[in-house]
């Protein structure tokens, strides 16, 4: 049978020793969390039929605001320190009674967190956002048993077979959850119910479980899947409202590994989009994890000042392709210059800022990664003044790229520090809000990476799900390596940061590594893994390097010579295909291989070795020069109008020159100028 797969304890600071209360009274205990502005704050406990000022129980932070300072923007000095958690004294409340927190803030934006402690129970929190705010709340313990179902943990898009139901739960009540009756159904059809025992979820604890009766779907198609709970150690739980929760999983084919039909064919490229498409310096890509959908997000660097953009680009590859370009309010903060994305399961995104200080004022050092949803109806819409985005932490500045570890946890290439960092913004919060004080960050340093000198040329990760090592691509000692994330010993803090409060912000030393390629790469950039394929880019060659990494050192395969501007990101595409960006072209592509029984490829004619491919052509054709020297061609439509020109160097290269449906000739000359052979070309809708 199966239990918890996973726990993760929400540590709070407020352990003091109780206080003497009378009969019929409780205590409280309010833990406070600031943001980098703790001066503009001041707070109060009173009453529910008082005001700031009257009758007083508890207060502090700046008493030079006041109860009157919220909104003057005088910027006082003094209070608390920022980004730091604060623990108030205690006293002892009527229980039952109703009080409220006055919290006033001189800038008027807000930006404390309250966690209000009832005889050491959690019972209440709250997030300020304006110049003065009251926060209600009663003098009561939590009940016992009060379970939040926060979402079913289940992958967006899975495969046909045996498919765990996962459950992500909170306990809110002041009892130890040691055994829940968990539910599910697929489609409102039968209720799958069973009771998990064994298990240990404390107060303000988290956990997920697995139901012991696993899904299996025999088709494909979207369906509804909705979790809850209904007996918490043969209990009723006493708020029901938050005991349910659903979400919409695709069933699908998977992903197939092609990438030996890369090592025995040749390879061509196909343009799937360029600067038409609003491309500008594309630094990665990454498909939506629907993969059905062919849906691909491609990441423009863009510039610092008006931050990065993405394009989305539906249907990629197919003849109904259109792309979408969109830029977040606040794309100048948190995604200036961004050198990676990455998608979770569970559809959203993490991307990588490039920039030193994302707040462009010349100051400390302040950027990091930063969550985003793939909802249309909330990336890049209007959210407040902090944009769209889900989430940000700030412990590394010129990030070099970023990889999906689970749900929302990535790894980092920290250029700053040049350490790999894991972080896990655990839950998001919200679009355009700003609490960060769920956030987990690891750092592994051992290995002291190295960024591009010129701040150009990306450093991207790959996670692998079924192993957890984590890729690396280290462009500035040209090498890759792979790390072991389950091992190591977690502690000590860093010296760098924190630069906001954190549930956990520590090192991991003593991990295993292990080093895949040392020689042969110029400038490593992108990379990408198909089981015990690994591919990797390299900017300066206009290569993709097939290697196996069944074993360390990894054992190189083939070199993919695409005659590239720039290659960076690359990644495996929904029918098993590389895709890739390049940042000089400014295009995305897609590499196709021609398969050795293809009929048509022929040879030109018989005293010159050229080749046209494929013919017919959606629009995109390849030629393969197999002189020694560059050959000019012309194509002219069916009247003998010339259309367009060019010159093949030795070798492949592809050409995608925007003709109508039609019949063309292709016209092969020498470099005297002499025609030597043509060919007839069909472009097909």
């Amino acid at each position: 049978m199966k239990n918890v797969i996973l726990i993760i304890l929400c540590v709070s600071f407020h352990h003091y020793l109780r206080s003497q209360c009378s009969s019929g009274e409780v205590e409280i205990e309010i833990e406070i969390n600031t943001d980098s502005y703790a001066s503009e704050g001041y707070w109060e406990l009173v009453s529910s039929d008082s005001s700031c000022g009257q009758g007083t129980i508890l207060s502090g932070g700046n008493s030079i605001v006041g109860c009157d300072g919220g909104g003057l923007k005088n910027q006082p000095t003094g209070g608390y320190t920022p980004n730091s958690t604060q623990i108030s004294g205690t006293a002892c409340l009527v229980e039952g009674s109703s009080y409220r927190i006055a919290y006033v803030d001189d800038w008027g934006d807000g930006g404390f967190e309250f966690f209000v402690y009832i005889n050491d129970y959690l019972a209440a929190e709250f997030e300020g956002g304006q110049a003065i705010e009251y926060f209600n709340f009663q003098a009561s313990e939590p009940p016992p048993y009060d379970l939040e179902m926060l979402h079913p943990k289940v992958s967006l898009y899975q495969e046909q077979g045996s498919i765990d139901v996962n459950a992500v739960v909170h306990n809110k009540g002041t009892e130890t959850i040691t055994s829940i009756e968990l539910n599910y159904s697929i489609n409102g059809g039968s209720t799958m119910t069973e009771t998990i025992s064994g298990l240990s979820i404390a107060h303000n604890t988290r956990a997920t479980i697995t139901h012991p009766t696993p899904w299996n779907p025999s088709n494909d198609g979207d369906y509804e899947i909705k979790a809850w709970h209904t007996l918490l150690n043969g209990n009723n739980d006493a708020n029901p409202n938050d005991d349910e929760e659903e979400t919409t999983v695709s069933i699908g084919p998977p992903r197939p590994n092609v990438i030996d039909s890369y090592l025995t064919t040749l390879p061509f490229v196909v343009e799937i989009a360029n600067d038409g498409a609003k491309l500008n310096k594309p630094t990665d890509l990454d498909f939506h994890p629907i993969l059905t959908r062919y849906e691909l997000w491609v990441l423009n660097k863009d510039s610092e000042s008006t931050g990065s953009s993405t394009v989305t680009i539906s249907n990629a590859g197919e003849s109904s392709q259109s792309e979408l370009w969109r830029r977040d309010g606040n794309a100048w903060h948190f995604m200036s210059l961004s050198t990676g994305i990455a998608f979770s399961e569970n559809g959203n995104f993490g991307t990588s800022p490039g920039v030193f200080d994302a707040n462009h004022n010349g100051g400390e050092a302040f950027t990091g990664p930063a969550l985003w949803s793939s909802d249309p109806t909330i990336y890049a819409q209007p959210s407040g003044g902090n944009g769209s985005h889900l989430d940000m932490l700030h412990e590394s500045p010129e990030c070099q790229g970023i990889a999906s570890e689970s749900e929302n946890a990535f790894w980092v290439f920290d250029g700053h520090n040049r350490d790999i960092v894991r972080y896990d913004f655990v839950d998001d919060h919200g679009p355009g809000n700003d609490d960060h004080s769920d956030g987990r960050v690891l750092r592994f340093s051992e290995e002291q990476v190295r960024a591009d000198s010129d701040d150009e040329i990306v450093s991207h990760l790959e996670y692998d799900k079924s192993t957890d090592w984590l890729y690396v691509v280290d462009h500035g000692n040209q090498r890759v390596f792979r790390i072991d994330t389950k091992s190591g010993t977690i502690g000590n803090t860093p010296t760098y940061g924190p630069f906001e409060v954190l549930a956990e912000y520590e090192h991991v030393t003593n991990y295993d590594w292990e080093l895949l390629v040392d020689e042969g790469l110029e400038q490593p950039a992108g990379i990408a893994l198909m089981d015990n394929y690994m591919l990797v880019s390299d900017y300066a060659t206009g290569e993709i390097i097939i290697y196996d990494v069944a074993e360390a050192p990894a054992t190189e395969l083939k070199r993919l010579d695409l005659n590239a501007e720039g290659i960076m990101g690359i990644t495996i595409g929904p029918e098993g295909k590389i895709w890739y960006v390049d940042y000089e072209a400014e295009t995305v592509n897609r590499i196709d291989w021609v398969p050795d029984t293809t009929t048509n490829i022929g040879q030109i004619h018989a005293s010159i070795s050229i080749d046209l491919f494929p013919n017919p052509s959606s629009g995109m054709f390849t030629l393969r020069n197999g002189e020694s020297s560059p050959m000019a061609f012309e194509i002219s439509n069916s009247v003998g109008q010339l259309v367009f020109s060019g010159e093949v160097d030795p070798g492949i290269s592809s050409y995608f020159p925007h003709l109508s449906p039609g019949t063309y000739f292709v016209t092969f000359c020498n470099s005297s100028k002499v025609k030597l052979a043509t060919e007839k070309l069909i472009i097909m809708n």
